[in-house]
């Protein structure tokens, strides 16, 4: 197929972008490279089907980009949670209205598939852990909330326009590539001043942590649920936690801090305004497709900064 990919130069979409081309698809990428990087996706530059485009979903007409795609995997977002609380418009502008831009340009090429990425703070703060896919989405952060539009904008776009649409709603997915996140912050902190470590909240905050290759996996096994549903909803996230203090503690094995820096917690149970202190998802409709993860949350930590150490 001939497959567009909005941030496929981006964290997790140059990860897409690699799985795609590897099974054989044509590619389009649209990535304003506002938090990606044009050397992820250089190994493709100069294979036949692949097109990069340097663009910004919100800027000019992007409709002419969909001409003979048959499918949209929808990556682009602003994916600072935080920044929800210092600049309110960041989050309608690059994603909702973004995604809204997206739907409108496959509406008029009559582009008919696709895949978007969500997040796991739809829910907020669910009282059931592991979270279910149907349970209330009532986010506490901007960043869920525009998540959370998307997904009702993409679901209203596939009964009206007779689309097909398949979500995945992450739990927190690191690894090589990434450039923000608890993970690249504690390392750039500890190169910084090797003597302390500030972690945001009480450093209780306990979550799942799903390594990148595992999440590409879970994204295509979820696409064997064919059409069966106008519109497909997963969680996608590892089968236990692991709490804040403890990735800090890894970051430090691995960088080899001796003697080992001294915590400072900034307070209170949240990093930052619309953080969810608890967070586990309940994967198993994808385990009935046959996915299964490969790392439980401490290894991908471990394994996510060793990746980052390299750069």
């Amino acid at each position: 197929m001939k497959i567009l990919v909005t941030g496929g130069a981006g964290f997790i979409g140059s990860h897409v972008v690699d799985g795609l081309i590897d099974a054989g698809h044509e590619i389009v990428v649209l990535d304003d490279l506002s938090s990606g990087d044009e050397k992820f996706i250089n190994p493709h530059v100069d294979k036949e089907g692949f097109q990069f485009h340097k663009i910004d979903l919100l800027q000019g007409d992007i409709t002419g980009f969909f001409e003979g795609v048959e499918e949209v995997w929808h990556l682009a977002a602003n994916p600072e949670v935080r920044l929800g609380a210092e600049n309110t418009r960041i989050h309608l502008e690059q994603n909702v209205i973004a995604t809204y831009n997206v739907l409108e340009a496959m509406r008029t090429k009559e582009v008919r598939r696709i895949t978007f990425t969500s997040t796991s703070t739809v829910y907020g703060e669910a009282d059931k852990l592991p979270t279910p896919e149907d349970y209330p989405t009532i986010p506490i952060s901007l960043y869920g909330a525009s998540k959370l539009a998307c997904e009702a904008l993409i679901a209203s776009y596939c009964h009206t326009f007779d689309m097909h649409a398949w979500i995945y709603r992450f739990a927190n997915v690191i690894g090589r590539r990434s450039s923000h996140g608890v993970i690249y912050d504690f390392i750039n902190k500890i190169r910084g001043n090797p003597a302390e470590l500030e972690i945001l909240g009480d450093g209780n905050q306990t979550k799942s942590y799903i390594y990148v290759d595992d999440c590409i996996e879970a994204m295509f096994a979820g696409l064997k649920a064919k059409g069966k549903n106008r519109v497909n909803i997963f969680n996608i996230g590892t089968d236990d936690m692991i709490i804040v203090k403890r990735i800090a503690e890894i970051v430090c094995e691995e960088m080899q801090v001796s003697p080992k820096p001294e915590f400072k917690f900034t307070g209170g149970k949240r990093g930052w305004k619309g953080d969810v202190p608890i967070m586990l998802l309940d994967a198993s409709k994808l385990n009935k497709l046959g996915w299964r993860q490969r790392y439980n949350s401490e290894e991908a930590v471990r394994k996510a900064t060793k990746d980052l150490l390299v750069i």
